[in-house]
């Protein structure tokens, strides 16, 4: 079963780090006390997975976390039958398992999941809260726990792969960017153990590149990618070869382009 769920989906007693930038915070926590579903949309690497994380184990909630891709199917999320052992069992997906145990399922991207998902989604993100398995002829009902969570990146949407009015109509949603620069130093320094001052030096790089998104680069650097570049740093790589290898290499393969970001780099960092 190919669901690139995270395969730890017990409750996590560490708080991810995550700092607010907004009323997020209360608004997932009074979506999970209302049982009401939650669609996060924003670029990729700015935060939305973190956050979930960071929000079920302040609830002290399982999470299932799967990454969509065009081969997920609704059998990939609520499950199967398998083989074991000589025998035939089912077994349940990362949904079904976190219906059954109250917990946080997370589907990453969900725009680039099969049509189908859409469609086992609907009874769950009403006031039915179901959950029906065609194939084991169960109906599950989500207990008052289970909390439905999904995400996709509005950049990347075209006329094949975008959620249909209907479908956003039932979340809450909320919209993610980029911290403010103040916050996104402060991140980018609590995540890489980079100081705050050299820091800033790459958070003001990383205005430069987000620049140029819509003329040479689809996307914009992520915090992501900025917090792996402050991690190289900080264990010793020189700024601009760590720069060229989570700030420019990851953004484009054209050679011009790259040309083009190596220059703002050098212009932060200097030669090394």
């Amino acid at each position: 079963m190919d669901t690139a769920v995270t395969p730890d989906a017990r409750i996590q007693h560490d708080i991810p780090f995550y700092e607010p930038v907004g009323n997020e915070c209360q608004l997932f926590e009074k979506a999970y006390k209302q049982r009401l579903p939650l669609l996060l949309k924003g670029p990729t690497g700015c935060g939305k997975t973190r956050f979930v994380s960071h929000m079920a184990a302040k609830l002290g909630r399982p999470l299932f976390t799967v990454s969509c891709h065009d081969d997920l199917t609704a059998a990939d999320l609520t499950g199967r039958y398998l083989l074991q052992g000589g025998e035939t069992r089912w077994v349940d997906g990362p949904l079904t398992q976190a219906v059954r145990e109250g917990g946080i399922c997370y589907l990453d991207e969900v725009v680039e999941a099969r049509k189908d998902v859409t469609v086992v989604l609907h009874p769950l993100t009403d006031d039915r809260r179901l959950l029906p398995l065609e194939r084991t002829g169960e109906l599950l009902e989500a207990p008052d726990e289970f909390m439905l969570v999904v995400s996709y990146n509005p950049g990347y949407q075209h006329i094949l792969k975008s959620l249909k009015p209907s479908t956003r109509q039932r979340f809450v949603a909320k919209s993610f960017d980029f911290p403010p620069p103040d916050l996104e130093r402060n991140i980018v320094a609590s995540e890489s153990g980079l100081p705050v001052q050299q820091c800033a030096a790459l958070i003001n790089l990383a205005a430069r590149l987000r620049a140029m998104k819509g003329q040479d680069l689809e996307e914009g650097v992520s915090t992501r990618l900025l917090i792996y570049c402050a991690t190289l740093i900080a264990d010793g790589m020189p700024a601009t070869q760590a720069a060229q290898a989570t700030l420019v290499e990851p953004l484009s393969d054209d050679a011009d382009v790259q040309e083009g970001l190596m220059e703002a780099v050098r212009a932060t960092f200097g030669e090394d």
